[in-house]
């Protein structure tokens, strides 16, 4: 999937609690579900970075919760996907912790999940060692004293728009959490 060339839009996000990370998760799947058909046509990709415990996996359980997700979600750590459909969207959650070696991601096949009409959000994205290989929307968490902190870099034209909505979600959840 190739990714427009966009001027990079960066935010962070204090995270105070698990509830703060819920409503970021929250305002990130009101995002997709507004650009649902800039991803039908385009699709997007999600990366998730960051230390063991940081959060990743609450951060996208709050996604697809907001997505209408009501069963189980669980870490892709040992199946490496979990696959949901939500509304017109095949939404992938991938976990890239166990790649190796550089041919690990282009010999998985997980390369022709990336579509237009899919949502791709991977942890640990950096081990995929392909050339091409790219995200619209990086997102760092991180453990902070006063709980975590999410760094998300818009990187294409997709991610933007995704991270602007995500900024207005936020500030509404924000602005009602008060």
């Amino acid at each position: 999937m190739p990714a427009a060339a966009a001027a990079r839009l960066t935010s962070r996000f204090a995270l105070a609690d698990e509830a703060a990370t819920a409503r970021l998760g929250a305002a990130l799947g009101q995002a997709i579900e507004a650009l649902t058909e800039a991803i039908r046509r385009g699709g997007l990709v999600i990366g998730l970075s960051g230390e063991l415990g940081s959060g990743k996996t609450a951060l996208v359980r709050a996604v697809l919760r907001r997505l209408g997700v009501t069963g189980t979600v669980k870490s892709p750590s040992f199946s490496l996907l979990e696959l949901y459909t939500v509304s017109r969207l095949n939404f992938y959650h991938l976990d890239f912790y166990r790649f190796l070696k550089p041919s690990d991601f282009s010999t998985s096949g997980f390369r022709d999940l990336f579509t237009p009409g899919s949502v791709c959000a991977i942890e640990w994205p950096e081990q995929a060692h392909e050339p091409g290989f790219s995200v619209d929307l990086q997102i760092g968490m991180q453990i902070a004293d006063s709980g975590r902190i999410a760094k998300f870099d818009a990187l294409t034209q997709i991610g933007q728009e995704c991270l602007q909505e995500t900024n207005g979600a936020w500030q509404t959840s924000q602005d009602a959490a008060c």
